[in-house]
């Protein structure tokens, strides 16, 4: 799935968006004015931007402005307000948004402009000269190695071993118990994906003693998002809480 940066400073709206995105399967990062915008851009390079135009330090055309005079505008921008023009939403246009959202914003418009913004063409790096391209090693059964897989071989997957580190577990074993990391493969996806959740978010919740604010580094979810996830999944993220 994407990185998505949403860029509003309406916390209300981040939120929802945030949590729509997520449970999309997206890495969401927020940011609430265009200088944590620039931020995260530089940080986490985005698969895809959502831009409010009306901020309070600098508006989104501008910060849009800015980006694509510096080189930065690499990855698709999708433009939201709802007091904006069509003026405005033309002009955003012209200088690189690929499309325009109107707050309020519906679910089903919201996952098909983003849905689109992300089969955009991205600026690709050159390639590489095929005199200098080494070939890598085809792993026995991998699509495309044109080899069986050696005698004996096993083909594996990783799962989470108890003491919360990756366990690799034959991919037989796997199919045979209908497991994977004490997650059961009968469960509908959505079910199944909550039932891993919970485990990986206890694991982390018991690693760093309740400090939710290593649990937020370590998981890469803004702190009230992260409390949303967790009574979500029906996990108490009080006790034993560290400052």
């Amino acid at each position: 799935m994407a990185r998505i940066l949403v860029v509003d400073d309406e916390i209300g709206i981040r939120e929802l968006l945030s949590e729509i995105l997520y449970d999309e399967g997206h890495t969401i990062e927020l940011a609430e004015n265009a200088a944590q915008a620039r931020e995260a851009r530089l940080r986490s390079r985005p698969d895809l931007v959502l831009l409010d135009i009306w901020m309070p330090d600098t508006d989104g055309v501008s910060l849009l402005k800015e980006w694509g005079s510096q080189g930065l505008l690499d990855m698709p921008v999708i433009m939201m307000s709802g007091h904006a023009t069509i003026d405005t939403a033309v002009e955003a246009t012209r200088i690189g948004a690929i499309d325009f959202l109107e707050k309020p914003i519906t679910l089903q418009r919201l996952l098909k402009t983003v849905a689109a913004g992300l089969t955009r063409t991205r600026i690709t790096p050159p390639a590489v000269p095929a005199a200098a391209a080494a070939p890598a090693p085809a792993l026995a059964g991998a699509p495309g190695a044109g080899v069986a897989p050696a005698a004996g071989a096993e083909t594996r997957s990783v799962a989470a071993g108890a003491d919360g580190q990756a366990a690799v577990l034959p991919a037989a074993t796997t199919a045979a118990t209908g497991q994977l990391g004490g997650v059961s493969l009968d469960l509908p996806l959505r079910e199944a994906r909550d039932a891993f959740e919970r485990i990986y978010f206890e694991y982390h919740l018991g690693r760093e003693n309740h400090s939710m604010t290593r649990v937020s580094e370590k998981t890469g979810l803004e702190r009230t998002h992260l409390y949303r996830k967790l009574k979500q999944l029906g996990i108490e993220s009080s006790r034993k809480r560290a400052v």
